[in-house]
């Protein structure tokens, strides 16, 4: 347990560590309790897809960018700026829910405004783990913030689906916004000067271009940011293919999506632990994470009804977080410094970007094809990718 846990030992990582699992926690309720807004207001798979597009289409505008800004700013000052935004987004949002009728227009004006907000955030949060330890530490602290934000997909589902069940959606959005003033009092608590600060880059022209240069100069880095294109299109869309599975594939209850949104989260947790000790960070440990993702992906979509599709998503859940933390510590490990905050922010573009895509497409499928077929294709695809990455390794070794 101590081997497991050691980054939390160091201060300022305990914070932020405790800080994040609240506020993510809120975040994952407002997720989940918006996505079952839109079901509830038009029972449109397209119109999931769409609220997705809405979430992320900025990261693939404004990440790689926002990626610079961060190489270049005070990450600690940064992370206080785009939480504050947040929370009064997660505001805006409870204002809404509370009306008697309110406008799915208005609810993606809110989604997009998040994803803006999110393509700074995410960037931010991720490069500034590497600055609150020493450099032996950082695999456990990236590996510890996985358990971070799939802990709190655990929590926040069944949280979600308690509330919108017992008191309104208002309230879930609510308690979302008075999450962040926990994170924040966190972040001005640290201590500044135990913190190990990266060099702030000068050169402002180029750098998106140039760490685009930087990932295609390296093998490693290249041949997963290949793979994560093509789990991000078309396999690590969970807000879309999960719910509409459930309601559509399954004919099933909210109720019941967000008991299996919580299991699939308990499974990412397990995942976190299991590779928190092994240290796996080779593309050959991502290759063997996206096959065994892709095959209990393809596993769910056709389990029958009932409590078999549990087991099942705990599986998913485990090895879609070995795959996307194995590729997650390679970049940490693989990158320079300097290039660290924009080659993070073109993998969010690559793992969240891509939804505006993969999105509509599988949310207009499940409307066509019923539920189950977006899933299939996302294993297909997932598997399909974990052979790509097992070749390539071959050919490497080979070379």
């Amino acid at each position: 347990m101590r081997k497991t846990f050691s980054s939390l030992q160091i201060r300022n990582f305990r914070l932020f560590f405790f800080g994040q699992l609240v506020s993510n926690t809120g975040n994952w309720l407002t997720n989940v309790a918006i996505i079952l807004l839109v079901i509830k207001i038009t029972h449109s798979g397209l119109d999931v897809g769409i609220l997705a597009a809405c979430s992320y289409g900025p990261i693939l505008l404004l990440a790689a960018w926002a990626g610079s800004i961060v190489d270049h700013s005070n990450k600690r000052h940064f992370l206080l700026l785009t939480q504050t935004l947040e929370m009064l987004q997660s505001f805006a949002l409870a204002a809404l829910a509370f009306a008697r009728h309110p406008s799915i227009y208005a609810l993606y004006g809110l989604a997009i405004l998040g994803g803006t907000f999110l393509a700074f955030d995410n960037p931010i949060r991720r490069s500034f783990v590497s600055e609150m330890v020493p450099e032996n530490e950082i695999h456990n602290a990236v590996t510890l913030y996985g358990i971070i934000v799939n802990g709190s997909r655990v929590v926040g589902p069944a949280l979600a689906g308690a509330l919108v069940i017992s008191i309104g959606y208002g309230w879930a959005f609510t308690i979302d916004a008075v999450s962040y003033l926990f994170v924040i009092g966190n972040v001005l608590r640290m201590r500044v000067d135990e913190l190990h600060i990266r060099p702030i880059t000068t050169k402002v022209r180029g750098t998106v271009r140039d760490g685009v240069k930087y990932v295609r100069s390296n093998h490693e880095l290249f041949v997963s940011f290949v793979m994560l294109a093509v789990i991000g299109i078309f396999s690590y869309n969970f807000t879309v293919t999960l719910p509409l599975l459930v309601t559509k594939g399954l004919h099933g209850s909210t109720n019941q999506f967000t008991i299996l949104y919580s299991v699939f989260s308990a499974g990412s947790i397990v995942g976190a632990l299991i590779i928190a000790q092994k240290k796996l960070s080779s593309i050959y440990h991502i290759a063997l994470g996206a096959s065994l993702f892709g095959t209990s992906m393809i596993m769910l979509a056709i389990s029958p009804s009932g409590w078999l599709i549990l087991p099942i998503g705990f599986l998913v859940g485990a090895s879609s977080l070995i795959y996307i933390t194995a590729t997650t510590t390679l970049i940490q490990i693989k990158t320079k410094s300097e290039m660290l905050g924009r080659v993070l922010a073109l993998q969010t573009v690559l793992m969240f970007g891509t939804t505006p895509i993969g999105g509509p497409l599988l949310g207009g499928l499940a409307d066509i094809a019923g539920g189950r077929t977006p899933v299939m294709i996302s294993g297909i695809a997932a598997l399909l990718t974990g052979f790509y990455g097992l070749y390539s390794t071959k050919r490497f070794k080979e070379a």
